[in-house]
């Protein structure tokens, strides 16, 4: 799941650079309007060469399909709903989801029954649809400038959902969000509400990380480990407080696993793809030998025989060209290590 982090940052434009800088700066905060839609960057205000060199629409033969998810190569829709699914980019919630499920593992005190499995789906839309969503429809708001210069055809510079719609999107998503988190909270009954917490510092994070005048997205170190911190720890966090007690051990090895994916981002591809599986391999046999040295040698043997198959794929398929094989590499790698997270949360709780 780590690795998916960066593939997914360069295959769906989730969480996109600054290709260009502009020379007007961007808005400083959210301000409702309710009579315009938003204002393209036009070619004569930033860089007439660029501009010129820019699609006017998106690529011939986009896919439906990949509209919905919120990906590279989508189609150009009018559709008002399809759009917004589209912001919240829907290929980014299975890892919260994931992690979501390992947290439960992970407290021990999960069972599958009827209210468990419903306080888990709930947790999962809070930790999906809603805060990622937020997540990521806060990130094309504040790269709407840029995306005028780059990619004038998507959703927002383009003007095909409205400056009011998309701030009435990311109210509705933060607060839902919100909402659902102390709903849990009250739901488990917590004396302190934890989930809620998580929530807002989660929603926090992603508000600095996209915004300014932070904008971690464009301090290296800290915004790249914000990324995988949302990504891996955050969601396991909420799931572990949702049916048990976080612990110390929780929280050190989840941290381990948002710097593995968070790591590769801040380097070119070529430096990037070395550091990526060196990070990942380290914090799993690091895991490994944590476990070993908890007394739990049958779950650190499985996790060592997920990590095996693993490096094989490393090699056959990221290491020779992480672009060319990003999918090959996902779909044969990529189980393996999410099936360690989950050892790793069933060894946990025991």
């Amino acid at each position: 799941m780590a690795t998916s982090h960066l593939l997914a940052a360069a295959s769906s434009a989730t969480f996109r650079p600054p290709l260009l800088s502009l020379r007007s700066p961007p808005p400083s905060s959210l301000r409702l309007n309710r009579r315009r839609h938003f204002q393209v960057v036009r070619a004569a205000e930033t860089d007439k060469e660029t501009k010129a060199n820019a699609p006017e629409k998106a690529p011939a033969g986009g896919s439906s399909f990949n509209q919905l998810l919120g990906i590279k190569g989508a189609k150009q829709e009018n559709d008002i709903w399809k759009i917004r699914l589209q912001l919240t980019k829907p290929v980014t919630w299975p890892p919260l989801v994931w992690g979501v499920l390992c947290g439960a593992a992970a407290s021990g005190n999960f069972h599958w029954t009827v209210e468990d499995v419903a306080k888990s789906i709930v947790c999962m839309i809070m930790s999906g649809p809603c805060l990622t969503g937020y997540t990521q429809t806060i990130n094309d708001w504040y790269d709407r400038d840029i995306d005028a210069i780059n990619e004038p055809y998507r959703p927002i510079p383009s003007g095909a959902i409205s400056e009011n719609e998309v701030i009435t999107q990311i109210w509705v998503l933060l607060l839902a969000g919100l909402g659902l988190g102390a709903l849990l909270d009250v739901w488990a009954g917590h004396d302190f509400p934890i989930i809620f917490y998580l929530a807002v510092g989660g929603s926090l994070l992603s508000y600095i990380y996209s915004a300014p005048p932070l904008k971690l997205k464009q301090n290296g170190w800290i915004g790249n480990f914000a990324l995988g911190a949302s990504y891996i720890g955050l969601p396991w966090w909420a799931g572990q407080a949702l049916f048990g007690t976080l612990t110390p051990d929780i929280v050190v090895l989840t941290s381990l696993y948002s710097i593995a994916g968070s790591l590769p981002v801040a380097f070119g591809m070529e430096t990037a793809k070395w550091i990526c599986v060196g990070a990942i391999d380290i914090t799993q046999l690091s895991v490994a030998g944590y476990l070993f040295s908890s007394g739990k040698p049958y779950y650190a043997l499985a996790l060592l025989g997920l990590t095996i198959p693993q490096v094989v794929f490393q090699f056959q398929y990221f290491l020779k060209d992480p672009v060319k094989y990003d999918v090959k590499y996902q779909a044969s790698a990529q189980p393996f290590f999410v099936l360690g997270l989950l050892v790793t949360a069933l060894a946990t709780s025991h």
